[in-house]
């Protein structure tokens, strides 16, 4: 069945799914939706329809989401049935319609008679061969070859009182037909039905960037069974819990924390990252990555439909539907446009014969070539096709966009602010020093010191264990354990009472020193936790623990300053360790020792000052500042539903080096977006100029119309090789 853009969808018809729902959203898949013209037939249509709320159309995956009230559902298939349309109601449960179901597909042999009857109508027309009523019925068997589906639809508009293409076209036609043009006008509208379907092929590349992602994650997963015996099934049939297998060169099928081997897997379709990353017991996996060494078995995670996979398609998809601010101009300028060139056109045939004696069917014709060059199609689509085209390009690169004005707006960001911990360092405190203080038992110390450690599950203490294990240290029974909130732990090794803790505990015991305090100082004037092992009448051993800087920050805020933003680090920590960071990573700004609601408070103090700013966190700790700042940038999503769901950009792996990926693309995205609009709106003025003069035939005008069309729309896709 054609689409009111002129191409066709093979598929059976519909049955029409009226049936009540719980009120809510409802998501509703129409293939013969692609354009805004069918966008705002179906929105005017709706507008009144009673218990119908909020619509959100998602052209280049033909689907209208809809919020309605119980019983609604079936008023809103009704209507949308009556406009020609085949509306189907998507079930939530049944897996995402895969991208082979979205290509369109059409009868080529119409079109080819069409255009061989409308090229043979013009040869006996300018060879003066036949008679006309043989010139006259070769161009209505072109007409009626390829534009019965273009009348239809222009007649639905019409009686919608919707000025879209299809009105448009059907009343240039019949205009031409009208004044004797019969060459002519089966001429345009072979040339409109070819244009829309070389439009539609184009735009479906478009259309499948984003679902196309499904395709990473293969369609089955070797599960093992009660009975010990490994079994190939559905992967939409797996659960939690089970166990899969995974051969060297396959793709993993789910989500799931690895029981059983160690390999190299490539995560480039979700995280954008260039290397393998070495996996063993205990590390996650995910769906849609390339599974490279050795063979693994994992413990499914989630199902099929929540998979970190899933929810980026879902994610992205969701952003589709959201429109982007050039869009949202774009749709109030098309909305007054067209009303008023058609009115233009009508003066332009009325007026001159009228006032000025002009030629009734010179004037007619000139008024019909402005009617073929005024439809806003080409300015319309341009939008969402970059847009769309920039959200896929950045999850490829493993960086998710909530929605187009994310996209839009990065290009105006002017200071970006960023937590330390887990953002511009790795999060994970190691050990960096240690120098015995008392005696030459070194060893001994370190294992009293690792003893205690490793009962503790502070971040200091767990690195301070880690240390021991790597250098093979043996830990010895600790009796009588206690944590010393604030300060640190105490418990009995071999018998002997001990202590490791901060600076304060250390104090608090009355065994520091002069030489000591020099020592705790310059560690802190490096950026370094202190910690000391104590016993009951001196200072044993001290360590010292940082968290190490990712070499990525480096290089990341250094091309944020390129592209003139400036950077400012906001973190808990002392100002000592904040100033440290600060210089090795070359961040402009640091401010130390604040809380939730100081950061909050640093954001909106420079929002006052009218400037653009976004934040980087781990998408949960700093929710209150990601929340106000214009863009929220959320570290290491990859599996983390939290930051998926509440970051305006998520970073799929811990690499800052994304953000000014994600500006220049931005640049980029803005930059198309004005070549299009200046295409669209030049090329059409230089004709309607010409159409004016007598100088643009219809035919001309079709190519003008349906031309910068495909060009902007190809300009568009240029956003998906970055």
């Amino acid at each position: 069945m054609k689409s009111c853009c002129g191409h066709e969808h093979d598929h059976e018809p519909a049955v029409s799914t009226a049936r009540v729902l719980a009120p809510g959203s409802t998501r509703i898949r129409i293939e013969q939706m692609d354009c805004p013209t069918e966008e705002r037939l179906i929105r005017d249509a709706l507008a009144g329809v009673p218990g119908v709320g909020e619509l959100q159309f998602n052209l280049l995956q033909r689907v209208l989401s809809v919020s309605h009230e119980e019983g609604a559902l079936e008023r809103v298939i009704l209507v949308i049935e009556k406009l020609g349309f085949t509306p189907v109601v998507e079930d939530e449960a049944a897996p995402q319609t895969g991208p082979e179901q979205l290509s369109t597909k059409k009868h080529w042999w119409p079109l080819a008679l069409s255009g061989a009857a409308a090229l043979a109508a013009e040869i006996v027309h300018f060879s003066g061969a036949g008679p006309q009523w043989l010139v006259a019925g070769l161009a209505l068997l072109a007409i009626l070859l390829c534009g019965l589906n273009t009348y239809k639809k222009g007649w639905i508009a019409l009686k919608n009182r919707n000025l879209n293409i299809n009105a448009l076209m059907s009343i240039a036609v019949t205009g031409a037909v009208l004044i004797g043009q019969w060459p002519e006008a089966a001429m345009v509208m072979v040339l409109f039905t070819l244009a829309e379907l070389i439009e539609a092929r184009s735009l479906d590349r478009a259309r499948n960037a984003i679902r196309g992602l499904m395709d990473l994650a293969p369609p089955q997963a070797t599960v093992m069974q009660a009975d010990g015996r490994w079994l190939e099934l559905d992967v939409q049939s797996v659960n939690p819990g089970d166990v899969v297998r995974v051969r060297p060169g396959e793709r993993i099928g789910l989500d799931g924390e690895v029981i059983s081997g160690s390999s190299t897997v490539n995560q480039a379709p979700i995280t954008g990252e260039s290397l393998p990353v070495e996996k063993r017991i205990g590390d996650q996996v995910f769906a849609g990555t390339i599974n490279e060494a050795g063979s693994l078995e994992f413990r499914v995670s989630a199902a099929a439909r929540d998979t970190t996979l899933a929810r980026i398609i879902h994610a992205v998809e969701e952003a589709q539907g959201s429109r982007a601010p050039t869009q949202r101009f774009v749709d109030r300028f098309s909305r007054i446009y067209t009303p008023l060139v058609f009115l233009f056109a009508l003066l332009v045939a009325v007026l001159p014969p009228l006032l000025l004696g002009g030629a009734w069917f010179d004037w007619i014709y000139r008024a019909l070539v402005l009617l073929v060059v005024a439809c806003p199609c080409a300015l319309v689509i341009s939008t969402p096709v970059t847009v769309v085209s920039g959200l896929a390009a950045a999850a490829r690169r493993g960086i998710l966009i909530k929605g187009g004005v994310y996209l839009e707006n990065g290009r105006h960001l002017q200071v970006l602010a960023l937590d330390k911990t887990g953002t511009l360092t790795h999060g994970k405190p190691v050990q960096t020093d240690s120098l015995n203080l008392f005696g030459d038992d070194e060893p001994t110390h370190a294992g009293w010191a690792a003893s205690l450690a490793a009962r503790s599950d502070h971040p200091v203490s767990r690195a301070l264990a880690r240390h021991a294990e790597e250098q093979g240290l043996a830990l010895l029974e600790v009796d009588d354990f206690t944590a010393l909130p604030g300060r640190g732990s105490q418990g009995r090794v071999t018998g002997r009472l001990l202590y490791l803790g901060n600076h304060r505990l250390v104090e608090d015991l009355g065994l520091c020193s002069a030489p000591l305090e020099e020592r705790l100082e310059a560690l802190e004037r490096q950026g370094k936790t202190a910690v000391v092992l104590c016993d009951e009448q001196r200072a044993l051993m001290l360590f010292a623990v940082a968290d190490t800087v990712r070499q990525s920050s480096r290089e990341a805020l250094a091309e944020l300053q390129q592209l003139g933003i400036r950077t400012c680090m906001l973190t808990g920590d002392n100002a000592h360790t904040a100033a440290v960071i600060a210089e090795q990573v070359g961040v402009a700004e640091a401010q130390g020792n604040l809380l939730p609601a100081d950061k909050l408070g640093w954001i909106e103090a420079r929002q006052v000052q009218g400037q653009m700013v976004g934040m980087v966190g781990d998408g949960i700790n700093d929710a209150p500042a990601l929340a106000k700042a214009q863009i929220g940038f959320a570290m290491g999503a990859a599996g983390t539903d939290t930051a998926i769901e509440t970051a305006d950009v998520a970073l799929m792996d811990d690499d800052l080096r994304k953000i000014p990926a994600f500006v220049r693309l931005s640049r980029q995205t803005a930059s198309i977006l004005k070549q299009n609009i200046a295409l669209a709106l030049g090329i059409k003025a230089l004709f309607l100029g010409m159409a004016l003069a007598g100088e643009a035939t219809m035919w001309m005008a079709v190519f003008a119309d349906m031309g910068v069309s495909l060009l902007v729309v190809f300009n568009g896709l240029r956003l998906l090789q970055k």
